[in-house]
C-alpha cells in the first residue's frame, strides 16, 4: 500500500513518515516493559505459594504434634477412709428378770431412769418364799433341841461305858445318833440361810451404772423367777457405747487395736465423734468373708444412744510409697503401664503394680519414682518413643 493512499500528510500538504528505526526501539521497550511486568507477577505467584506451602507444611506439622499434661508421683500420706454402717450399742446392755416368784409390790424407776449400782429398781411380794422360810426356821429350832437331847444321851452312855454298864456298840450307836442330829441341824441351817439369801431378791436391784430403757411390768403383775417369766426390766451403760462392724476381708490387714475412728449420724449433721478400736476378732467370718471389730465410742455427754444407726469412717493405712491419678493409666495387653517422659520428651511406657485403687488415685507399688513425669490422660494412640510437647 503506498503511502499517498493513506492520506498520510501534514499541514503544509507534504507527508512525514515515521522512521523505522524509532518505531523498532520503542517496540523493544514496550516488550521488555511486558516482559518484566509478568516476570514480577509469576515471582509474585512464585513466592506466594511458597509461603503457602512452608504456612501449611507449619500447621501441618504443628498439627501432629501431640500435647500432653504430666504430673509427678506424689507421696502417699494416707490411704481414704473406708466407711462402714454400724449400730451402736451400750458398753453394757442386759435383761433383768426376777430371781424370785411373787408380786410386783413397788417399782421405783421408769423409762430414761438413769440408776446407780445396787440401786433398787422394783420390790417383791413372795408369799410363798416367806412360808417356806418360816417353816424352815422351826426345822433349824426342831434339829437344834435333837442335837441338845442326842449330846445329852452321849455324855451318859459315855459315863456308864466307863464303867463297863454298857457294851462299846451301845455307845457308839448313840454317837452315831448325836452326829446325826448334827447333820441335820447344818442341813437346817443351810436351808434357812439359802431362803434368807433369797429373799434378798425381793429387792431387784441395777446390776451397774446406766439407763433404764425398757419397763415391762406394772403394779400386782404375777412374776414367776428366771429368764423363763417376763423381764421386769432392760437397761444399758450408755458411756462408754460398743459399735461392732463387719470389716471386709480386703481390708482386714489395714487396722489395728488402738486405730482411731470417727463416727457420725445422719440425725446429727456436722457433728463427728472420735473413737478408737478395741478388739479385732482376728478371724475371718467364712460366710460374710468379713472380720468383726469391736470400737469404743466416749459418750460423757449422752448425745448418742443406744440403738442408733451411725456411720463409722476407718483411717486406712498407705499399702505402697507413690500415689498417681487414676486417668494417667494405659491399658495394654501386658497389663497396666503409664507414659514417663525423658529429658528429650519422648515417651517411654512402664508396667505399673497398683498395690490400692482408691478412686481418683491409686497407691503404686512399683514401677515409678518420685522424679518421673508422667502423662495424665494419655491417648490410646500413644507409643514407646514418640515425641511430645508437654
Amino acid at each position: 500500500m503506498k503511502h499517498e493512499k493513506l492520506t498520510v500528510q501534514s499541514d503544509d500538504g507534504k507527508m512525514h513518515l515515521p522512521k523505522r528505526g524509532a518505531i523498532w526501539r520503542a517496540g523493544q521497550r514496550a516488550a521488555l516493559l511486558f516482559c518484566v511486568v509478568l516476570a514480577i507477577g509469576a515471582l509474585r505467584v512464585i513466592l506466594t505459594r511458597g509461603s503457602a506451602r512452608a504456612e501449611l507444611e507449619e500447621r501441618s506439622a504443628e498439627g501432629q504434634k501431640i500435647f500432653v499434661k504430666t504430673v509427678t508421683p506424689s507421696p502417699t500420706k494416707s490411704a481414704g477412709a473406708l466407711t462402714l454402717p454400724a449400730t451402736l450399742r451400750g458398753d453394757n446392755e442386759t435383761t433383768i428378770y426376777a430371781r424370785d416368784s411373787g408380786y410386783i409390790r413397788t417399782f421405783v424407776v421408769d423409762i430414761g431412769s438413769r440408776v446407780t449400782r445396787g440401786q433398787v429398781l422394783a420390790e417383791l411380794d413372795t408369799p410363798e418364799l416367806d412360808q417356806q422360810l418360816a417353816q424352815n426356821k422351826a426345822q433349824l429350832e426342831n434339829a437344834k433341841a435333837n442335837v441338845v437331847l442326842a449330846k445329852v444321851a452321849l455324855e451318859r452312855w459315855k459315863l456308864l461305858f466307863k464303867q463297863d454298864s454298857v457294851a462299846r456298840q451301845d455307845l457308839d450307836t448313840k454317837q452315831n445318833a448325836y452326829d446325826t442330829s448334827v447333820a441335820l441341824q447344818n442341813a437346817a441351817e443351810a436351808n434357812v440361810q439359802q431362803l434368807l439369801d433369797m429373799t434378798a431378791f425381793k429387792h431387784v436391784l441395777a446390776p451397774f451404772d446406766g439407763v433404764i430403757t425398757q419397763r415391762n411390768v406394772d403394779l400386782g403383775n404375777l412374776i414367776t423367777a428366771g429368764s423363763g417369766g417376763v423381764a421386769l426390766f432392760t437397761m444399758a451403760k450408755t458411756d462408754p457405747l460398743r459399735v461392732f462392724i463387719d470389716l471386709p476381708q480386703a481390708y482386714a490387714q489395714s487396722v489395728a487395736v488402738g486405730d482411731k475412728v470417727t463416727v457420725t449420724q445422719s440425725e446429727l449433721p456436722g457433728q463427728t465423734f472420735p473413737g478408737q478400736i478395741a478388739r479385732i476378732a482376728g478371724a475371718i467370718d467364712v460366710a460374710t468373708r468379713s472380720q468383726k471389730v469391736e470400737l469404743t465410742l466416749p459418750n460423757s455427754d449422752g448425745k448418742l444412744t443406744p440403738g442408733a444407726y451411725v456411720q463409722v469412717a476407718l483411717p486406712l493405712k498407705p499399702k505402697a510409697p507413690l500415689s498417681i491419678p487414676s486417668n494417667s493409666l494405659l491399658f495394654r495387653a501386658e497389663g497396666p503401664n503409664v507414659a514417663v517422659l525423658d529429658s528429650d520428651n519422648h515417651v517411654h511406657l512402664r508396667p505399673v503394680s497398683i498395690a490400692n485403687d482408691l478412686g481418683a488415685t491409686l497407691e503404686v507399688s512399683k514401677g515409678v519414682d518420685a522424679s518421673d513425669r508422667i502423662v495424665v490422660n494419655p491417648p490410646d494412640s500413644l507409643a514407646e518413643g514418640d515425641a511430645v510437647q508437654p
